[in-house]
């Protein structure tokens, strides 16, 4: 083995066998709906609970008290788990380069590399969507987030304003086109499609669904020290 091979080993960049590639594309199928369904219904109970949020760091508090309520909400018998803040490590970069930290991932339990992501993003108004689209178009679509995946989720946290508000401006920001969810008509939600920027030599699935959820925090304002 020269010294170019084990350093390719070390930063896992050995290509994947193709039963997991296969594996990686039966999990990402129609998900949505199920995996969706656990965040919306954690959602309500989150509000119904009226926990305490720290308003210092918005985003990570909101995250943190979400996670345990999506857990609650599955039966256990999936085959997959919830996970707050798991490394992706199949797109990370030479040490000593960290690897991209998803906010939430669904996790394939028959292989941990498999990873369903969400990410979160507070927007303080609807027109405050620069970060939320910049997560979009420089992770999701450069196959930074979710290499293996043909889908994956952006949270919105909005503390202000109208969902369709924000939607319309995530929608120029981007840009694309938003879509309904058929599994979800009186939410909240859309999805969008696109064709990804796929590294040269790489499997990774060459069109993605995004899915888009506003979860509404009115009244809730971030403190700024």
């Amino acid at each position: 083995m020269t010294s170019a091979d084990h350093l390719d080993l070390q930063r896992g960049g050995s290509p994947p066998p193709n039963d997991f590639i296969l594996l990686a594309g039966t999990w990402c199928r129609d998900q949505s709906t199920i995996l969706l369904g656990f965040v919306w219904r954690a959602y309500d109970q989150l509000r119904r609970d009226n926990p305490y949020i720290n308003a210092r760091d918005l985003e990570r508090s909101i995250t943190q008290i979400l996670e345990p309520r999506i857990h609650r909400e599955m039966s256990g018998d999936e085959p997959f788990f919830i996970q707050r803040g798991p490394y992706e490590r199949e797109t990370m970069k030479s040490p000593p380069a960290q690897p991209p930290q998803y906010d939430l991932a669904f996790i394939l339990n028959a292989d941990e590399r498999i990873m369903w992501p969400m990410e979160a993003k507070v927007l303080e108004t609807v027109m405050a969507v620069s970060e939320y689209a910049r997560d979009i178009q420089e992770e999701y679509l450069k196959c930074r987030y979710a290499p293996f995946s043909s889908e994956g989720a952006m949270l919105g946290y909005l503390l202000s304003g109208a969902p369709s508000d924000a939607f319309r401006n995530i929608a120029e920001k981007v840009p694309c086109e938003l879509e309904n969810h058929p599994g979800f008509p009186s939410r909240p939600q859309k999805l969008s499609k696109h064709v990804r920027s796929v590294p040269t030599g790489k499997p990774y699935p060459l069109t993605f669904r995004c899915h888009h959820l506003m979860l509404e925090f009115s009244g809730v304002q971030r403190v700024r020290e």
